[in-house]
């Protein structure tokens, strides 16, 4: 199965190679077709005899030399096959052969009578298809070395054997032919490098980009899947496994997204069979409270494929609590000094006021109202404060046990508790890399939370302790035999200003979170039958 992971560029060559001794396995298969349009004219040549005799002009001359010379071009065209298969000194190789060409054609011409014998001919297409599978280099050289014998040949018919003199034209134009026919393929030969170094960039120009593209892709905050027509996964970044699971199968070459993410194929089947808008896209549909999924056509129709971009809807929260918290932070920068100068002047008026000797129950009552109120108001301003310093971590390595212990006693004094209403559950002694003042303000949350809706008997509260991950993880579970949280109200647990107790800020589990996330930990809200538990997952001490 491709993988975008494993898109790596190939290194091209611009131009064709300098030197003709080394080239590309294209350069020799065609000089193969050649040799072997080479053996079939020679098998051709040797049959025809072997059928007709002398019947024909071929061999009118010298019929012998004919059949030896014709026997020979065939046992020369086989030879060339196993030096070709050797692929050495392309260039040399080339030129015997182009040599050999003329020196047989023009033999089997002197047998059979020269020029009139139309054999020259067949020296046409030989020099064309050298011209091209050299690129161009030599052609001309070659034209000229055929015109050169063929005019040879004629002459030594002259000379010798008193043939007519006004062959010669014949041989003329047979000559001027071969330079026409190499100039030709040298054109063509020009055209064809051209081109082939244009497909050379182009080749070079597409690796890039998809060296570009897998760079791209892989950096993406999102998800990546690219699927066919058929339904099978083509690419993907690894973020796309974070988020559903590994798509390395061994013993599958193919991977259907069927089989892979059923629900995400469904999501994309529903989005085949929706009408096409305008965009050709569809809005993000959420998989689950983890991750959207928004799909987009590989072509200008959705049949083709589709690419499949994955959301973390985790991180889009993430993003937005933070936001919060910058809005709050500025918040707090311009407004908390304001409040608490006037929270603290009308505080201490209101107990200036109770200490008054002629007070009436009713505005004693009221002065405890308005007192109370004053409290509840400096709290959730020192709640809010506490936004700006969840960044000013300084961590410690400490026994979490010994902690547990310590604040278990410390909790129940000032909370005027029973000790024996927190029950401590610690199966490991491990040490934890946290801010300890941090540690002790989230625990200080949970607790107060618990004990507010436990049923404040012996064991009510548990703390446990644990490891997870071979020590890695510690886990610092608080629960309670309360009521438990109500479904409907669990989503917004760690919104700031969220809260369902009278008199609450609503910013307590919403710093303790970020108290957490601080010291490269977690706070979440685990379902339980009964009850109510909020887990603490920390890294252990060889994490710091």
């Amino acid at each position: 199965m491709a993988s975008v992971t494993q898109i790596e560029p190939q290194q091209l060559a611009l131009n064709p190679p300098a030197s003709l001794s080394e080239p590309p396995d294209y350069y020799w298969r065609t000089l193969y077709f050649f040799n072997g349009y080479r053996s079939v004219v020679a098998l051709l040549l040797l049959a025809t005899i072997a059928v007709f005799g002398n019947t024909l002009s071929f061999g009118s001359t010298d019929f012998g030399l004919f059949v030896y010379v014709s026997a020979g071009y065939v046992i020369f065209s086989m030879l060339c096959f196993m030096v070709i298969a050797w692929r050495r000194h392309f260039q040399l190789q080339l030129g015997v052969q182009v040599g050999a060409d003329i020196l047989f054609i023009v033999v089997l011409m002197f047998a059979s009578g020269g020029i009139s014998s139309g054999l020259g001919l067949l020296l046409l297409s030989g020099l064309a298809a050298a011209g091209l599978i050299s690129r161009g280099r030599l052609t001309l050289f070659y034209a000229a070395l055929a015109s050169i014998a063929v005019l040879l040949e004629q002459t030594v018919e002259v000379l010798w054997f008193y043939g007519p003199t006004t062959q010669y034209v014949q041989a003329g134009l047979l000559s001027i032919g071969y330079f026409t026919t190499a100039w030709v393929a040298h054109t063509l030969a020009r055209y064809l490098v051209a081109t082939e170094q244009l497909v050379a960039q182009r080749e070079i120009d597409l690796a890039n980009m998809a060296e570009v593209s897998q760079l791209v892709i892989q950096d993406m905050q999102d998800g990546v899947l690219v699927v066919d027509a058929h339904g099978l996964i083509r690419q993907y970044n690894a973020r796309a496994e974070a988020m559903l699971g590994s798509l390395r199968q061994p013993h599958r070459r193919e991977l259907n997204l069927r089989q892979y993410a059923p629900r995400l194929a469904e999501k994309l089947d529903e989005w085949l069979g929706s009408p096409v808008s305008g965009s050709n896209e569809m809005s993000a549909v959420a998989l689950n409270n983890k991750v959207s999924a928004r799909f987009v056509p590989v072509g200008r129709t959705r049949n083709v494929g589709a690419v499949i971009f994955l959301e973390d809807l985790t991180r889009v929260q993430e993003q937005a609590r933070q936001m919060k918290l910058a809005a709050l932070g500025r918040l707090t920068a311009n407004m908390a000094h304001e409040i608490r100068n006037p929270l603290s002047a009308i505080s201490y008026a209101t107990e200036l006021l109770q200490e008054e000797p002629v007070v009436g129950d009713t505005v004693a009552r009221l002065l405890a109202i308005i007192h109370d109120n004053t409290q509840r108001l400096d709290r959730m301003v020192q709640d809010v404060l506490q936004l700006n310093r969840r960044d000013r971590a300084h961590r410690e390595v400490f026994k979490v046990g010994e902690f547990l212990k310590k604040f278990a006693d410390e909790f129940c004094q000032t909370e005027k508790v029973p000790r024996a209403v927190i029950g401590l559950e610690l199966n490991a002694e491990p040490e934890v890399s946290f801010d300890h003042s941090h540690l002790n303000q989230v625990m200080w949350n949970l607790c107060r939370n618990a004990l507010r809706h436990c049923r404040r008997q012996d064991a009510s509260m548990r703390i446990g302790v644990s490891v997870a991950s071979g020590g890695d993880i510690v886990k610092l579970d608080v629960v309670d035999d309360g009521p438990g949280v109500p479904r409907a109200l669990r989503s917004q647990l760690f919104e700031p200003f969220f809260t369902a107790v009278s008199g609450g800020t609503g910013l307590g589990l919403y710093i303790a979170r970020e108290i957490c996330a601080a010291n490269d930990a977690t706070l979440d809200y685990v379902e339980t039958p009964s009850g109510a538990q909020f887990t603490v997952l920390s890294r252990g001490a060889r994490h710091r």
